[in-house]
């Protein structure tokens, strides 16, 4: 049902530069792109991730209770995607580890404040 979802940015080069990096981790890269926006996916039939400048020309902010949940296919990938996402400036919101119920998750905001997580739920 998502097609992608957009988070904004007042940095547009340094959060491409981040989700460039970030991405690659889910062998997801560039699907489409202008000037003041980018996409990623790991093929077009599948759920993107985009960054924008604001179309209104007014700066990006994150919204309170808002996140994006990235889908892994391991705890390790969990790990290895938390991790790399402070590597590349993120902030910690919640480590990687287990939660209720079998759910196994990080969790971290963008070097715009965007909230995500990188999660597990086996089937």
């Amino acid at each position: 049902m998502i097609g992608y979802v957009t988070l904004g940015t007042n940095n547009f080069d340094r959060a491409v530069a981040f989700y460039d990096a970030l991405m690659a981790e889910f062998n997801a890269g560039r699907f489409m792109s202008a000037d003041t926006w980018v996409a990623w996916a790991a093929s077009k039939d599948e759920p993107g991730l985009a960054v924008t400048l604001p179309f209104d020309g007014k700066p990006a902010t994150h919204g309170n209770g808002t996140m994006v949940a990235l889908q892994a296919d391991s705890p390790e990938m969990v790990d290895r995607v938390h991790a790399r996402a402070l590597e590349l400036g993120a902030t910690d919101e919640g480590p990687a580890g287990p939660r209720e119920s079998g759910f196994y998750a990080g969790y971290f905001r963008d070097l715009d404040g965007n909230k995500l997580n990188v999660f597990y739920y086996p089937e």
